[in-house]
C-alpha cells in the first residue's frame, strides 16, 4: 500500500510507524511543511492510559517516551497570593520537540520517508497513493478542500489565550489566578524538562481589551504578563516562540468537529478531525489514539472503504464523552469570575472538579491540605505509578514471547 501522511506531528508520525510495523512493504511518506527540528508549542501532558497504548502498539518508542517524560505528583492552585491549595494527582509531560524527535527517529528507522518543507496545496501530487492521511492541523487545507463532504463545524471560544514557555520550573501542575484592575488573568503551567515549563495564560476578552494587549508588541506583552504573575514566576522570564510575527500570538480556541472523517481515500486525523480544549490536556493522546485506530482497522479490513468507515465510526464515538468534558471545562474557564469570589480551597475544588464534583472529593481536598496526609497521598500515587509501569512492562514481555 502506498500511503501519504500530510503533516509531521504526533498523529502522522505515529501512524507511519504503525503502518510500517503492520507491513514493512508499505510505502509510507510523511510530508511536513516546516524544516527539520522546527515545531511550535512547548510541552505536552499525558497520563497512564497513553503510556499503556504506546507500550501495546510500539514498545520501542514507548520505552523512550516513558524514560524521557517528566513526572509530577501534585496539583497546586494559587489564588490572590493566598496559601496554595494542593491535591495529590499525578501525570506526565514531555517537550513537543523531544516527542517529535523520538517518533521521527523511530519512523525513519522503519523505512518511512519524511520530506520537510513540503507545502501541500492539493492532492494532485498523490494520484498514485492508495491512502492519504490528512493530519495537517487545526487549519487543515485538505479538510477545507473537501469541506462539503467532511462538513466541519468550527466554534470559537470566548476567552483569549497565549501559549508561552518559562524558565521557572514548576514541579507541580500549577494553576495561578491574579486579579488586575481590568479583571482576572490565570495560567496553568507544568515543567516538561529540567529547565523549562509550559505556561498557558488565559483571560476574558473584556480583560484583554482593557489591559491594551491589542496594542502591545511581543516583548511588551511578555513583560506585562511577568509583572502580573510576579508572585509565581519569582523573577523568571516568559518566552514566546513566535516573535517573528511582530505581535504576541494571542488566540481564541477553535473547537472543531466533523460530520465525517473520510472521503474517498482521504482520512482525517488529529486536530484536522477534532480539537478538545487545552485545559483537559488530551490533544496529543487523542491524535495518537486516532493513529492506533486507523492502523488497526487497516489490518482488520482488506477493503479500504470498509476500514475507513470502521475508523470513522469508532473514533467519532470514542470522542463524544471527552468532547463534552472539554466543552464543560472551557465553559467553566469562560466564567471564572462567577466562581472566584471564595477562598482558595473551595475555589480549588470547583476548579479541579469542573467536569463534575462530589462531596467526598471536597473532603479529600480539605484533608490533603495537611502536609502529613499529602505525603501519604504522594506515596500512594508513586506506588500506583510503579504498579502501572510494571503492568506495561509485563504486557510488553508477554507480547515479545508471543
Amino acid at each position: 500500500m502506498k500511503i501519504a501522511c500530510v503533516g509531521g506531528g504526533p498523529a502522522g508520525l505515529y501512524f507511519s510507524i504503525l503502518a510500517k510495523l503492520s507491513n514493512s512493504q508499505h510505502d509510507v511518506t510523511v510530508l511536513e511543511r516546516n524544516a527539520p527540528g522546527v515545531t511550535y508549542g512547548w510541552g505536552v501532558v499525558f497520563w497512564d492510559d497513553l503510556l499503556r497504548d504506546l507500550q501495546r502498539n510500539d514498545p520501542v518508542s514507548a520505552r523512550e517516551i516513558d524514560a524521557e517524560a517528566c513526572r509530577w505528583d501534585t496539583q497546586e492552585v494559587h489564588l490572590r497570593g493566598e496559601t496554595a491549595a494542593r491535591i495529590g494527582a499525578y501525570g506526565f509531560s514531555l517537550g513537543r520537540d523531544r516527542l517529535l524527535e523520538i517518533l521521527t527517529r523511530r519512523a525513519k528507522g522503519l523505512g518511512v520517508e519524511i520530506r520537510y518543507q513540503y507545502d501541500v496545496q492539493d492532492l494532485s501530487a498523490f494520484a498514485d497513493a492508495d491512502l492519504i492521511v490528512a493530519c495537517d492541523g487545526v487549519n487543515s487545507r485538505l479538510r477545507q478542500k473537501h469541506a462539503s463532504h467532511f462538513q466541519p463545524r468550527l466554534e470559537e471560544g470566548k476567552n483569549k489565550y497565549i501559549w508561552l514557555g518559562t524558565n521557572k520550573v514548576f514541579d507541580a501542575f500549577t494553576f495561578a489566578f491574579e486579579e488586575t484592575s481590568a479583571g482576572w488573568l490565570w495560567f496553568h503551567a507544568y515543567r516538561f524538562n529540567n529547565e523549562t515549563s509550559t505556561c498557558i495564560v488565559e483571560c476574558q476578552q473584556a480583560t484583554w481589551d482593557a489591559l491594551g494587549f491589542d496594542t502591545m508588541g511581543p516583548d511588551e506583552t511578555l513583560r506585562k504578563l511577568e509583572g502580573i504573575f510576579k508572585r509565581q514566576l519569582v523573577g523568571h522570564s516568559l518566552f514566546n516562540q513566535l516573535r517573528g510575527l511582530g505581535k504576541a500570538p494571542w488566540l481564541h480556541f477553535k473547537r472543531i468537529t466533523n460530520e465525517r472523517w473520510y472521503h474517498g481515500k482521504v482520512a482525517l486525523m488529529g486536530d484536522a478531525a477534532h480539537t478538545t480544549h487545552f485545559s483537559i490536556g488530551s490533544g496529543t493522546k487523542l491524535a495518537i489514539q486516532d493513529a492506533i485506530s486507523l492502523a488497526r482497522q487497516l489490518r482488520e479490513h482488506a477493503h479500504l472503504p470498509t476500514a475507513l468507515q470502521a475508523y470513522d465510526e469508532e473514533r467519532r464515538a470514542a470522542l463524544v464523552a471527552i468532547q463534552l468534558a472539554a466543552r464543560s471545562s472551557s465553559e467553566w474557564f469562560e466564567n471564572v469570575p462567577s466562581y472566584i469570589d471564595q477562598s482558595t480551597t473551595p475555589f480549588a475544588h470547583a476548579l479541579l472538579n469542573r467536569r463534575g464534583s462530589s462531596v467526598w472529593s471536597y473532603l479529600l481536598l480539605l484533608a490533603s491540605q495537611q502536609p502529613s496526609l499529602r505525603g501519604v497521598l504522594r506515596g500512594l500515587h508513586a506506588s500506583r505509578r510503579w504498579v502501572r509501569s510494571q503492568q506495561r512492562e509485563s504486557e510488553n514481555g508477554q507480547a515479545r514471547v508471543t
